[in-house]
């Protein structure tokens, strides 16, 4: 860092020599963006907290203007996106493999498959909605006596505890995780539990249609693959689109149960932490740092694994894995995300 600053420093004596000698010959057009110029330089190095992420952050910064931007405008697309491939899957589901199954399945497996298929689908619809439609949460910005840890350069407001600033939706949100363009909203404080759930049973429904469809999709792989034989097979239009349309939901299903189911994991392994996406980079900063003074750094909302998922789902009682996690359920969690050292636990929930 000593070397970068020092460099800086010459970089700007140089510049001020300059601008001492041509400074009555330079026309004033060309003295304004030297001396911002200037200005700008000096913003890079005037404490001592410089370093060479600052330089690159600042350096990158309209890249990152760019792409909030961008992610903003394209934020309803995303949306469409999830709702037309959701729907195409339920289409074929309903229109094509439906009436198969009630043809060739035993009876116990034709009700099971209903009625996991309509739990699945019920619970993604639900949470889906409900993380795109519930508000993140916001901090105040009139006056208050609520603690806070810093105040934003941006909103210029105070920022309690977990709580980050936002660049899409351009404003402080509580308990930020991150800024989901699928859902056209933050994952914060009030609808991180419905982001979550929606991640997990839209895995387990992909899961469940690659698993139950690989022997359809096997069979109807081998069946295109016999169209470029000669003679073709005498398969009909609606043959041939019914085999298109098994692969198609293979596919797809199967690529987001992978990609999804990874990231379901990792907010999952968040979870047990009792951290965000956010807060995961800054603990382990923050965990890096006391190392090196011979202390260890403990997460003050890390309640315990357990707990951490109960305060999570918002579960008091035994029933209420039932009713708030196996069933749709618009509970609000626990809190109400400006303060943190108080929450209705019970003794066995207290931090261990």
């Amino acid at each position: 860092m000593r070397p970068c600053t020092s460099v800086m420093h010459l970089f700007g004596r140089w510049l001020r020599g300059c601008s001492r000698r041509s400074r009555n010959r330079m026309p004033r057009r060309l003295r304004e963006p030297l001396s911002y110029f200037r200005l700008l330089l000096k913003s890079l190095y005037f404490n001592s907290l410089t370093n060479s992420d600052v330089v690159v952050d600042s350096l990158f910064e309209p890249v990152f203007w760019m792409v909030d931007i961008l992610t903003r405008w394209f934020g309803k697309v995303f949306v469409f996106l999830v709702v037309a491939l959701t729907s195409s899957i339920l289409f074929i589901a309903y229109f094509c493999l439906l009436p198969l199954v009630l043809h060739t399945y035993s009876p116990g497996w034709i009700v099971w498959h209903i009625c996991y298929g309509h739990w699945i689908l019920v619970m993604i619809t639900f949470h889906y909605y409900k993380a795109t439609s519930t508000s993140p949460g916001y901090p105040p910005k009139m006056k208050n006596d609520i603690p806070f840890v810093s105040v934003c350069k941006k909103c210029i407001i105070p920022k309690p505890a977990r709580t980050h600033h936002c660049g899409i939706c351009n404003t402080c949100i509580l308990k930020m995780d991150h800024h989901c363009p699928w859902l056209n909203n933050c994952v914060g404080h009030f609808n991180h539990r419905y982001f979550f759930s929606f991640c997990l049973y839209m895995t387990l429904g992909c899961l469940y249609c690659s698993i139950s469809g690989r022997n359809l999709f096997i069979d109807a792989y081998n069946a295109i693959d016999s169209y470029y034989h000669t003679p073709p097979p005498p398969y009909t239009f609606k043959d041939r689109l019914f085999h298109k349309s098994v692969i198609y939901m293979w596919v797809l299903t199967s690529t987001v149960a992978v990609a999804l189911g990874g990231l379901t994991v990792w907010h999952a392994i968040l979870i047990s932490r009792g951290e965000t996406s956010i807060e995961r980079h800054i603990n382990s900063k923050e965990a890096r740092r006391m190392m090196k003074r011979g202390k260890v750094y403990k997460n003050p909302f890390n309640y315990g694994k357990l707990n951490n998922w109960k305060v999570f789902f918002g579960v008091e009682k035994k029933s209420h894995w039932l009713t708030r996690v196996l069933l749709p359920s618009g509970h609000v969690p626990y809190g109400d995300g400006l303060t943190w050292d108080i929450y209705p636990l019970k003794k066995d929930m207290m931090p261990v």
